[in-house]
Order: C-alpha cells, then sequence, then structure tokens
C-alpha cells in the first residue's frame, strides 16, 4: 500500500473498567485522542486517498456520541469493558470507508502517554 493518510481527533468522556477480580474502578475521566489511518494502493480520481474533510467527518460521527459521556452507559459498551483498546476496536468496526480505502490503525491515547493501538487485518 503506497498511499497512507491520517486524521486526529479528541473528544472527553468518562469510564470506569471491569478488573480481573469483577470489581469496578472509581468512575474518572480522560481527554481521549484518536487518530484513524487509512491506505489505498492507488489515489482517486483527483489525486487524493480520500478527502480529508471526509475521514474527519467519518470519525467524529462515531466519536461524537462519546463526547462528554460515560462510556459504560452506552450501548456500545454495555457488554464491552470501556478500554482504551475496546474504543479502537469500536472505531474500527464503526468506520465506512469508500470501496478503494482500506483502514490501517486506530490509535487510542487515554493520556499524552498511554495509547493502544487496532491494526486492521
Amino acid at each position: 500500500m503506497p498511499f497512507d493518510i491520517s486524521t486526529t481527533r479528541h473528544f472527553s468522556a468518562a469510564h470506569r473498567l471491569r478488573l480481573y477480580d469483577n470489581s469496578l474502578e472509581p468512575v474518572h475521566g480522560h481527554n481521549w485522542k484518536v487518530r484513524v489511518t487509512v491506505r489505498a494502493n492507488q489515489l482517486d480520481s483527483i489525486g487524493v486517498v480520500m478527502d480529508f474533510h471526509e475521514l474527519e467527518r467519518r470519525v467524529d460521527a462515531i466519536i461524537g456520541p462519546m463526547h462528554n459521556r460515560h462510556l459504560n452507559e452506552l450501548a456500545a459498551f454495555e457488554k464491552l469493558n470501556p478500554s482504551a483498546e475496546n474504543v479502537a476496536v469500536y472505531v474500527a468496526q464503526s468506520l465506512r470507508l469508500p470501496n478503494h480505502v482500506m483502514l490501517y490503525t486506530v490509535e487510542v491515547w487515554e493520556t499524552p502517554e498511554n495509547r493502544a493501538v487496532y491494526r486492521a487485518s
């Protein structure tokens, strides 16, 4: 795949993880950062992988409903632990792309230092 593009978006949300002993950690919030990278073998008719603004809109449509929310209360995380890894999986599985564009990675930061990466197969 010779071409990649990325967009980085942000949202704020609270969560509480279910721990190994089935207890719940205290509710706490993060300023989350999400970077989505997509790939294409060839550029489209105007010479781009896809329009950056369109990629932004598609990612925003997924993360927008999570902004200023408690992730555990959202349908997507009723049974799924709202970890950074699972937020990345949720974004990846929810993203719809043009036919010639493929998902490469979804990176999710809970903090500036801690990141999870989902790599599409």
